[in-house]
């Protein structure tokens, strides 16, 4: 899909791939890190860095009064640490994305198993759906933070109305198949213009099906981790149903870019 005339154009660096998974994020997150302090130019997609900055700044000044953080993040009185790392978050160590988010869907993927060549093609396929971030490539190095899609925060309110007029011109312009398999309150933030969208779903005996909720993060995380590996590129919906099928997934296009997930 071409970009829209005026679109954003400026793609990971020496992004190869044909096809980019974007995944939801995690609220749990790895601790520490290895890398420098964040900065926001070495990050993918710099014309979001205004609104990063913004939100960065929010997020860390909010922590100056736990209660408050406490009650925009929806966090308990036993979740402070959360706050703690939101007051660090230009000073603390960073590392890549696929290192920093874990969780269900991040042990199902299975990043640190991929051996060089795989994890090379994963950096390139693989990007994050981020609250504070917008968008970030496998590979861009972030600090621990606590923000979630659906929070609302003093200084601006909900996240949609500041993400989407930014958010959803770069998404518009990334190139190639886009799978999107974020979660409701990530999508929200900005649509991805011909995405292609995943249903995980059980079928009875009957053939009748319905969606999956304790299992779906797992499995998409599966899903994620087969196209990573993929030694083919898929290009269209079409070579992506065959690389999931050779995989032994059972995925089924029930749309024009509308796929289901079918599990046992």
């Amino acid at each position: 899909m071409p970009p829209p005339a005026g679109a954003p154009t400026d793609f990971p660096r020496g992004y190869p791939a044909d096809v980019l998974v974007l995944l939801p994020p995690s609220e749990t997150k790895a601790i520490g890190g290895d890398g420098p302090p964040l900065h926001l130019d070495e990050l993918s997609f710099p014309e979001l860095n205004p609104i990063r900055r913004k939100l960065a700044d929010a997020l860390a000044d909010l922590a100056a009064d736990v209660p408050a953080s406490l009650a925009a993040l929806e966090l308990s009185a036993r979740q402070e640490d959360e706050v703690a790392r939101n007051a660090e978050l230009w000073s603390s160590p960073t590392l890549p994305a696929l290192e920093r988010y874990t969780g269900v869907l991040y042990d199902a993927l299975a990043i640190g198993s991929f051996r060089k060549a795989a994890l090379a093609k994963a950096q390139a396929r693989l990007a994050v759906a981020s609250a504070l971030f917008g968008i970030v490539r496998a590979t861009d190095r972030i600090p621990a933070y606590r923000l979630s899609g659906g929070s609302v925060l003093p200084a601006f309110g909900g996240l949609r109305g500041l993400w989407r007029p930014a958010l959803e011109p770069v998404l518009a312009g990334l190139d190639g198949l886009v799978v999107d398999l974020r979660s409701g309150a990530y999508a929200t933030l900005a649509r991805v213009p011909d995405a292609v969208t995943v249903r995980v779903v059980t079928e009875n005996a009957a053939g009748q099906r319905k969606t999956v909720s304790h299992f779906n993060k797992a499995y998409k995380g599966k899903l994620a981790s087969v196209l990573a590996r993929s030694p083919r590129e898929p290009s269209t919906v079409e070579g992506l149903l065959g690389v999931v099928s050779r995989a032994g997934m059972r995925v089924e296009r029930v749309g024009d870019t509308a796929l289901e997930l079918v599990t046992e």
